[in-house]
């Protein structure tokens, strides 16, 4: 009786054991191996533009079959993941001018892929459409500075655009605090300013959302510290061509104009969230997706 208890112990230990060998070697049906999932990461600047750019590109890329993660950081974190790898890409560059300090700095070990958006770019001292100068060069006049209150209003301290607004303050010889702030914080001070109809001058970009809601004007700037023909860039590490041909093409196909941007940015500001607003867009332009991903019409 103990033998014949032991024997059927024995049999069980053994088809337990073949069971696990079953299992830890097959993990999918039919003991065809798991597919691997395609993944990207995308980094972005938290600029209401950008924003747009990158909930686009990033369902777009789920379209494809990607699991996608976006991180939003500061200019420098930026560039330097790029540099290193840390971040497969971003259609966050803006060149010559704005990001330039970080190109100079990383371009390098960067590839440029394409400029995404072209002829709607552009960066400079923004005021109210009531204020009556017209020009940077206006702006020490003791008047004018004390409507102003001495101050222009900016966006995160690190950002390309903070740079340039420091030299452009250098250059003019201006006698303004350069007040950094965040892409919000530099709004609320516009609209601020504009409810109790009084002067402000801010950072301020195109495409945005504002010039949508208020009439506002760029300043004159004769010497061109900010530029004239910005472009908006995709970038990508270095090897990802190789590493993920079909990925790379994505980024090579993307592109599109200011008004896709801007509809994209009202619908955010009006209180759509970023995914739902890209997703509008997406399923308004389904053409426009497939040709980015690939697809033959």
């Amino acid at each position: 009786m103990n033998m014949k208890k032991t024997s059927i112990i024995m049999v069980f230990c053994l088809l337990a054991v073949v069971a696990l060998v079953l299992t830890a070697g097959c993990t999918c049906t039919g003991g065809a191996p798991p597919s691997e999932q395609k993944s990207i990461s995308i980094g972005y600047v938290l600029w209401d533009s950008e924003i747009a750019s990158t909930n686009v590109i990033k369902q777009v890329f789920e379209q494809a079959g990607y699991d996608v993660t976006i991180t939003a950081v500061d200019t420098a974190p930026l560039f330097e993941g790029l540099a290193k790898g840390d971040i497969d890409c971003s259609v966050s560059g803006w060149l010559p001018v704005t990001q330039n300090v970080y190109w100079e700095k990383y371009g390098d070990r960067i590839d440029l892929v394409r400029k995404n958006l072209e002829g709607g770019a552009f960066i400079g001292l923004v005021v109210p459409s009531y204020v009556t100068v017209d020009s940077v060069e206006d702006l020490n006049d003791p008047v004018v500075r004390e409507k102003f209150g001495g101050k222009v209003y900016g966006i995160d301290p690190g950002s390309g655009t903070m740079h340039t607004a420091e030299k452009l303050i250098e250059a003019y010889d201006l006698d303004y605090e350069l007040v950094p702030s965040s892409t919000a914080g530099m709004v609320s001070a516009l609209k601020r300013g504009i409810d109790r109809n009084e002067w402000v001058v801010v950072t301020g970009w195109t495409p945005h959302w504002k010039f949508a809601r208020w009439d506002l004007k760029f300043l004159d700037e004769p010497r061109d510290v900010f530029g004239k023909n910005e472009y908006i860039a995709t970038f990508a590490r270095q090897g990802l061509a190789e590493d993920d041909p079909e990925a790379y093409g994505i980024l090579e196909r993307f592109h599109w104009t200011a008004e896709d941007m801007n509809s994209v940015m009202l619908d955010i500001e009006e209180g759509m969230t970023p995914e739902d607003a890209a997703q509008k867009w997406i399923d308004a332009h389904p053409e426009e997706v497939k040709a980015w991903i690939g697809i033959a019409a």
